[in-house]
């Protein structure tokens, strides 16, 4: 079971923990204006699912903005999501307001369906822990980082070189 801290207290985990060779995972959540999204929707696609506690705070604003400059280099057939349990209106406004273009954010806080298929969920929180999944075009995943500690940063650069890695 993957271990996480949110400042620098334990917390628990709700759901499965993902790891590298697995078949992603499916889930059902909101895009902004509240259609629903699965794993399916982006099928034949490289995916990077970077996932965030909440997009109104200085980490999680940081590592959507990262993703979303890098996004513009990784070509057409990537798809990057923001997911939080933000709602969908939230995470609207943000973007506009942040000038967030290539990246989807998507909001997990009616079912926690994302959160709880790969093993975010934080339970006393009802947030999702800071993690990075990539995924690639067959639905296998790639890489996986749960942060040690929520309200660190992920290691960008790895999570962008797996994606390039399946690129070629």
């Amino acid at each position: 079971m993957v271990q996480v801290t949110f400042k620098n207290g334990p917390i628990t985990l709700i759901g499965n923990e993902v790891k590298v060779g697995d078949m992603a995972p499916n889930f059902n959540v909101l895009a902004n204006d509240l259609s629903a999204v699965t794993l399916n929707d982006s099928e034949g696609k490289i995916r990077l699912f970077s996932v965030v506690p909440s997009l109104d705070t200085g980490v999680c604003d940081q590592q959507t903005r990262k993703f979303n400059e890098a996004a513009a280099e990784l070509g057409d057939n990537v798809i990057i999501y923001t997911v939080s349990m933000d709602l969908p209106f939230a995470q609207k406004r943000w973007c506009g307001a942040a000038g967030i273009d290539q990246v989807v954010t998507v909001s997990d806080h009616r079912d926690a369906s994302f959160g709880e298929a790969y093993g975010v969920h934080i339970k006393e929180l009802r947030l999702l822990t800071r993690a990075v999944f990539v995924v690639d075009a067959a639905g296998k995943v790639a890489y996986v980082e749960y942060v040690p500690e929520a309200t660190d940063h992920p290691n960008y650069e790895a999570a962008i070189e797996a994606v390039n890695a399946l690129s070629k």
